[in-house]
């Protein structure tokens, strides 16, 4: 290559990949939502396909404002490779370089992301504040070019990841569908799996991260049939998981998973490694060279590639609830499955809120806020922009916040909580108790939900950041009953009722 050839600056470098991180912040690739929408048109499940509908809105919704699909922006998760014969001119080890894009695609005034990154993990666990550092992982391949995919990797579906070294006979399709199962719902289906088989533990997971970066193309698999050993594994699972009966947000259903990647690599003869990592209805990604030439530009998708949806007609009977003159004889009345429209006010908090009022409440300390006959939405917002009251608030993950059921059920009369994915059987058994209520959102469609969010305030806990305790006032949110006042779980009838005969 001649000397005379324009170098890839960290200018590049930075410009790229901060673009690319907040172009996927708000665009879904193209063909996921191809994928989504043929979900939604096949889905047999109302419930199932409400939440598809919301999702396919909140994503049209999200690009047109050019906010964040989801309140969990995710971690950055940036794979370079580097051609051998690519001029570089950088200065600074390329983590550097990617950390500088990270705080700078975070920090975007008209845009900003939610940071999630903490930077001990074992002790404070102390937000990082800008999202930095990166997840960065690095090739010389051939070439003179330097190519990167960037996704942003959110935690609900993240801390599904699994791995296991198998017997060299086990079948990994198999392995798999047995994993999905256990999976419950907190990553967010219906999604993708990417599987990485043979290699070595880290190979393995490395593969499985980066096949979720593949086009979704499992229609035209189909058409033309499989010609090798991993398209005929990606068929195979992906019809025996969609067998399941997960459905969309774990409300049962026919569709789970949109697609599955495979890759492999060779392996130790006496090992068969094998990692799966989902992705979730939030999924984002993007893809692109440098050559010196000047920073990547990325085309908006068309917007002819959404649907016309309108979800609130799948709404139109959905029961209207007063959170402000809420009773325990109407919570009674509701039933899993049943579609509400909440009004009111309500008050969040999450992981760290949680874990504070259980540390006040140890020390006999006076807490900050009533919770008793009140509504907890489990969410960690993005902040507003301009005359926005709340930026995106989708929910988190509300299993992991199990743990804390009996301090709030019976020690503090909280009526109604409100977050994403099954409950433990503890859990559930508590609501039962209790005569409360679990109820879901969809996760995936956080700004759809921020648009009922009609005021917002910090009641307590200010300085957590986005886990502060907030009061939102809504209107007309919408949620599904997932768990009533007798302990009966959708989480748990609606797979059931949509499980069929493994193909």
């Amino acid at each position: 290559m001649p000397e005379t050839a324009p170098a890839i600056t960290e200018d590049h470098v930075i410009d790229s990949v901060a673009d690319a991180l907040q172009y996927i912040s708000y665009y879904h690739p193209p063909d996921f939502i191809r994928g989504m929408a043929r979900a939604w048109e096949t889905e047999e499940n109302p419930a199932a396909r409400n939440a598809m509908a919301q999702i396919l809105v909140n994503s049209r919704m999200a690009a047109l404002g050019r906010r964040p699909l989801c309140q969990d922006t995710g971690v950055a998760n940036v794979s370079a490779r580097i051609g051998v014969r690519a001029r570089l001119d950088w200065n600074r080890p390329l983590q550097d370089i990617v950390d500088d894009a990270v705080r700078r695609a975070w920090r975007n005034d008209a845009n900003p992301l939610r940071a999630s990154v903490v930077a001990d993990p074992f002790g404070r666990r102390q937000n990082t504040g800008d999202n930095a550092p990166a997840m960065l992982h690095v090739e010389m391949v051939a070439g003179d070019k330097v190519e990167f995919h960037v996704s942003a990797k959110g935690g609900g579906s993240e801390n599904k990841a699994s791995f296991a070294v198998l017997n060299p006979s086990a079948s990994v399709a198999d392995w798999a569908v047995a994993t999905v199962e256990t999976m419950g719902a907190g990553w967010c289906p219906p999604g993708i799996l990417g599987i990485g088989v043979g290699g070595s533990v880290d190979k393995a997971m490395t593969m499985a991260k980066q096949a979720l970066n593949d086009p979704i193309d499992i229609t035209e698999l189909r058409a033309r049939g499989p010609a090798t050993a991993e398209e005929e594994l990606r068929l195979d699972i992906l019809d025996r998981v969609n067998a399941l009966g997960i459905g969309a947000q774990g409300l049962g259903g026919v569709t789970t998973v949109l697609d599955v990647k495979v890759r492999s690599f060779p392996t130790h003869a006496a090992s068969l490694p094998v990692a799966l990592v989902p992705n979730c209805a939030a999924t984002r990604h993007a893809h692109f060279s440098l050559d010196g030439s000047g920073p990547a530009r990325l085309a908006p998708p068309v917007l002819s590639e959404w649907p016309e949806l309108d979800f609130r007609d799948a709404w139109q009977g959905a029961r209207r609830v007063d959170l402000d003159r809420l009773t325990r004889v109407e919570i009674a009345s509701w039933r899993p499955g049943e579609a509400l429209l909440l009004t009111g006010r309500m008050l969040t908090g999450r992981d760290a809120a949680h874990r504070r009022i259980e540390t006040m409440l140890a020390r006999g300390e006076p807490l900050p806020v009533e919770f008793r006959d009140r509504a907890i939405y489990y969410v960690g917002p993005v902040d507003a922009v301009g005359d926005e009251a709340v930026g995106p608030a989708g929910p988190t993950t509300a299993t992991r916040m199990d743990r804390y059921s009996d301090m709030m059920l019976e020690k503090l009369g909280v009526a109604v909580m409100i977050g994403k994915a099954e409950r433990g059987a503890e859990t559930v058994a508590a609501i039962g108790r209790n005569k409360a209520a679990y109820l879901v959102a969809v996760g995936g469609a956080a700004y759809l939900v921020s648009q009922a969010i009609r005021e917002s305030r910090v009641v307590a806990f200010g300085d957590l950041g986005m886990e502060a305790i907030h009061e939102f006032t809504v209107r007309d949110m919408p949620v599904t009953v997932a768990v009533d006042a007798a302990g009966n779980s959708i989480h748990e009838s609606g797979p059931r009722r949509w499980r069929r005969p493994a193909p």
